[in-house]
């Protein structure tokens, strides 16, 4: 298919991740404040989108607990820059075996697997503008660490999503995925035209070429609208893809570290090196409210729990 290149592009910022990357870099971002403060200094460099995890702020593990996104959501809505805020659900998903002469039971240590209510708890209480929905279950990298996403969980989180007016964000990590996304707005459960994350090159899903990319895009229907990201050192050539290919952009300490060989980057740099990219290619880069209005967000604030 001929490719027609997005001419007015926003922006993503995945500003800490769930990766074990707390030690790798001193500014991948741990505490509420830590989070938020990445989080405006990226909307400041251009990013109209901020996509939110949270650490436990003493050992920078990826963590659940409502009151740390109840913080970073405070933080940044009180901020003197607008952005659309956009926070994970795909954490209490996570199924690690034992060896695999003997898988049962499982590794309890490293084991999360909560219920559709609980892993959207903190989405109920925050009401965000955007928040994930990670539309499959695929191996991980890391052993025998499955991403547990099974398709009555799916629609069981979507339909809460849809319920309390958050546009879920369907985070797609390989063909199949998109398939069931699209399964999904067929019975009503996601609505039309949906928001997706084409998430490229991470193991084991699909890999970050360029044929598995537009088998991707031709698998995303015409009227949504989609977002793309590699991880590591590809980052910003699929920044340049997404916008050729007709999408927009996701850079972040979530996906890469590194602004250049042996320099280590902020959030706020990889934004400003990303809008620097789509500028270059002639288009524009976006702001929040106009983000707003193409996907028809509304811009909350918390519910009192």
């Amino acid at each position: 298919m001929p490719l027609a290149m997005n001419r007015e592009v926003f922006i993503t910022c995945a500003v800490t991740g769930a990766g074990s990357t707390q030690d790798r870099s001193p500014h991948v971002p741990r505490s509420p404040k830590e989070i938020a403060e990445a989080a405006i200094d990226a909307a400041k460099a251009g990013a109209a989108v901020v996509h939110c995890h949270v650490r436990d702020p003493d050992t920078g593990v990826p963590s659940r607990r409502l009151e740390l996104y109840r913080e970073v959501t405070d933080r940044i809505r009180a901020a003197d820059v607008d952005v659309v805020l956009n926070l994970t659900a795909g954490m209490g998903g996570d199924l690690v075996f034992g060896p695999t002469n003997r898988p049962l039971p499982l590794n309890e240590q490293d084991t999360d697997m909560a219920g559709a209510a609980e892993r959207v708890e903190h989405v109920r209480q925050c009401l965000p503008e955007i928040c994930t929905l990670d539309c499959g279950t695929m191996n991980f990298a890391e052993a025998d660490y499955v991403m547990c996403n099974t398709p009555g969980m799916l629609r069981d989180m979507g339909a809460l999503m849809t319920e309390l007016g958050v546009k879920p964000e369907i985070e797609a990590f390989d063909t199949g995925h998109l398939w069931y996304a699209k399964q999904l707005v067929a019975d009503g459960v996601l609505d039309a035209p949906a928001l997706v994350q084409l998430c490229m090159g991470v193991p084991w899903g699909a890999p970050d070429d360029l044929n598995t990319f537009m088998a991707m895009v031709n698998n995303v229907p015409a009227d949504w609208t989609f977002s793309a990201f590699s991880l590591g050192r590809n980052q910003m050539a699929f920044a340049a893809a997404a916008v050729l290919a007709g999408g927009n952009v996701r850079v972040g300490l979530e996906d890469n570290l590194m602004l250049d060989r042996g320099v280590l980057a902020t959030n706020a740099q990889l934004v400003e090196r990303a809008a620097a990219i789509v500028s270059n290619m002639g288009a524009r880069v976006i702001g929040p409210e106009e983000v707003r209005t193409r996907l028809g967000l509304v811009k909350r604030a918390p519910k009192e729990v």
